[in-house]
């Protein structure tokens, strides 16, 4: 069974599949009216969410399909103490493909082991947020005409943005990309992001602590709010939250091509004024994510249909090993949930959390 947990569990050309079948969409939304028809998409959001939850919603009925699931975990059985585990076993019952967000690192990938239909990881914690990521490679391809040789400025919380993390690992496949990194030291990318995009990926990173610093050389500024609920001491958000705030001023040094995206929701980070730019894409790259969830939507059941009939995943299953070592990462599934302690051998011999990535 195939699922999208991660963004690199698709490939560069099964990437680009998706892409180009989302842009066949957009040039004949029509032909794909009844593409699902008679099928369902189960939404599962544990986690409060506008933009992605609607845009799956509306993925699906435009493709004909129909959807059930919750918005609030609190309406649902988890308000009883039931695990995602069992959660999925139920929803697989009524539903031919899911879509979850989960405030718990690693939820999405606890579902795919027992679903049994493909699962969609709409974003789990500040893990990833693979949709988005694709989201974004169209919006790239559509308003630049290429996915390589690029460079793309990160700004503003780094450090906790599953949609910056996971950006850049799929822009790490692609021929001539530079990476701008934008932040303040409290919110800089994670050390073992930092390694993983060095370890032979041709990717050029460097870092800077202003916009005024990058502006000049980008391609693409991608603007991230900092996340309040990421913060474990709110005197800590106080103090960083309005480090980086893009303006016409801040504007006038950027090249007249360049293209300002952001996964939304803003705060204050992008003045309103910037708005009326024609380099603000972020309004058209929410578009965008309903036509890519549309084609990833197709693509997940067309797979599924391949592989019929269904069968639970195994729960060890390749590149994963089962150990007795316990994920200190109180934010990932395995603090709270009955679950395999996963692991992933890395190459230099240390061992990652298969749920959330952290060192072990």
């Amino acid at each position: 069974m195939r699922h999208l947990i991660d963004p690199m569990d698709l490939t560069v050309e099964q990437t680009g599949q998706v892409i180009a079948l989302a842009q066949e969409i957009i040039a004949d939304r029509g032909r794909f009216r009844d593409a699902c028809k008679g099928k369902k998409l189960a939404t599962l959001f544990y986690e409060p969410s506008t933009r992605t939850r609607l845009s799956f919603t509306s993925a699906m009925l435009e493709l004909g399909g129909e959807v059930i699931g919750f918005a609030d975990a609190r309406s649902s059985s988890v308000s009883k103490g039931e695990t995602v585990a069992d959660t999925v076993r139920v929803i697989r019952c009524f539903a031919d493909i899911i879509a979850m967000r989960h405030f718990k690192e690693g939820a999405p990938l606890v579902a795919s082991q027992y679903a049994g239909i493909p699962v969609i990881n709409a974003g789990d914690g500040s893990h990833a947020h693979p949709t988005q990521t694709l989201t974004d490679l169209l919006t790239i391809q559509r308003e630049k005409g290429r996915l390589d040789h690029l460079t793309v400025g990160f700004c503003g919380d780094l450090k906790f943005g599953r949609t910056v993390h996971s950006l850049l690992r799929a822009l790490s496949r692609y021929e001539g990309t530079k990476v701008v990194l934008i932040s303040p030291e409290e919110l800089r990318l994670p050390d073992y992001m930092l390694r993983e995009l060095g370890a032979g990926s041709g990717l050029e990173v460097r870092e800077v602590r202003t916009l005024e610093e990058a502006m000049p050389e980008l391609d693409i500024l991608y603007m991230t709010r900092v996340q309040k609920e990421r913060f474990a001491d709110e005197a800590d958000y106080e103090r960083v939250k309005d480090s980086y705030v893009l303006d016409l001023e801040k504007l006038k040094t950027a090249r007249e091509d360049m293209i300002v995206l952001h996964p939304l929701p803003r705060v204050n980070e992008i003045a309103r004024a910037v708005d009326n730019d024609p380099r603000a894409a972020y309004f058209r790259q929410v578009e965008n994510g309903k036509f890519v969830r549309m084609a990833l939507i197709l693509t997940l059941l067309r797979w599924a249909g391949e592989n019929r009939p269904f069968e639970r995943t195994p729960v060890l299953a390749e590149p994963y090993g089962v150990g007795e070592r316990t994920c200190p990462n109180p934010h990932c599934i395995s603090a709270t949930e009955d679950v395999d302690q996963l692991l992933r051998r890395e190459a230099d011999g240390s061992c990652r959390c298969a749920y959330c990535e952290t060192i072990l």
